[in-house]
């Protein structure tokens, strides 16, 4: 009978004599069915004791590789490591590569490299163009599955996409604009830090699409491309405001909102009502205040932890029925920051 465990921990396992063990092991006679039928169940017992032993705490070591401000690509750092200690059966390694732009050179060439040494899986935040897209093909083809986050690349050999509906929030920023404005006429001002981010333009068409339908008498005006970046951003928003358009709302969907009222404020714009997105630093700030109307905020250490989920799927550390959703819009306001927001920054 092949095995691979010491004589004595069968015999303990199967409540057996050492004797008794190993005249089963070796064939010997004089050996009832049933005894024979106890050592075989006790060492299936140990192969499965071994296999849990294995898996928990299994090491995966991921690549999180994010385009993103740094005050967003820290988040979303702080929420996957707050999130390693509960991923049981796997202890999670990451690496991250994070930088506020990225061309699409340094990005493929981020991802080639981590299929040369390897990786049990990468998280990307990454533009949706054509090189990004082979990149992921190439790495799926080399058995390391890619999860996007926040920002998804749906026609890509990704595995799953982690975060927001970003369709739904788009949405949910129409409404809440046209409840602040009661229907008033004006421009309002839209930002996307880059319209090759899938996450931000589905938020944009679906703000739009609702803003067309129920608020046909506001105009939108958009100042994106600044990366979310306060330089860049607070020049795209001069620009596209002038001097003869009357902002009376603004819907931020990729960040910058220091330098977006910065901007506004210099050429004699207050707007009525401002949207924006996720719960950093500066927009807490901005919500303390009262320059930020309101922040639709996501769970990102839920998404993270969707994330890995996925990952520890694909490789059989949970089943598929564990994973969980990705978090859905909240709508935070000056009056409900969450607690622990509030611990988090302090009083900044």
């Amino acid at each position: 009978m092949a095995h691979r465990f010491l004589m004595k921990e069968i015999a303990l396992q199967a409540g057996l004599g050492l004797a008794t063990v190993d005249r089963v092991l070796n064939g010997r006679e004089h050996v009832r069915e049933h005894t024979r039928q106890r050592v075989q169940h006790a060492i299936k017992e140990l192969e499965k004791q071994q296999f849990q032993l294995a898996t928990s705490g299994r090491k995966l070591v991921v690549d999180a590789v994010v385009e993103a401000p740094r005050r967003f690509s820290g988040e979303i750092r702080e929420a996957l490591e707050s999130e390693l200690p509960g991923l049981q059966p796997a202890v999670f390694r990451p690496r991250f590569f994070m930088q506020d732009t990225m061309t699409t050179a340094e990005v493929v060439d981020a991802l080639k490299a981590i299929g040369r040494r390897g990786s049990h899986g990468v998280f990307l935040k990454a533009r949706d163009v054509p090189e990004v897209t082979a990149a992921i093909a190439e790495l799926q083809q080399r058995g390391i599955p890619v999860v996007t986050i926040f920002t998804d690349i749906p026609q890509s050999a990704r595995l799953a996409y982690a975060g927001l509906d970003n369709r739904m929030a788009g949405a949910t920023a129409a409404y809440l604009i046209g409840q602040w404005l009661a229907r008033r006429e004006g421009d309002v001002l839209v930002t996307m830090s880059n319209e090759r981010f899938r996450g931000e333009e589905d938020r944009k068409i679906s703000f739009r699409d609702e803003m067309q339908r129920r608020y046909p008498k506001l105009t939108l005006e958009d100042a994106s491309g600044g990366h979310g970046l306060d330089v860049q951003t607070e020049e795209r928003v001069r620009r596209a405001v002038g001097s003869n358009r009357k902002v009376v709302a603004v819907y931020s969907m990729g960040g910058g909102n220091v330098a977006i009222l910065r901007a506004l404020k210099s050429i004699g714009q207050t707007p009525r009502c401002f949207i924006g997105h996720d719960l950093d630093r500066d927009n807490v700030q901005l919500l303390r205040d009262g320059k930020l109307s309101a922040v639709l905020h996501h769970d990102l250490r839920q998404d993270m932890r969707t994330a890995c989920h996925h990952i520890m799927h694909f490789h059989k550390l949970l089943p598929a029925s564990a994973i969980g959703t990705s978090s859905s819009v909240v709508v935070v306001t000056p009056a409900n920051i969450p607690q622990y927001v509030e611990q988090r920054f302090g009083k900044l």
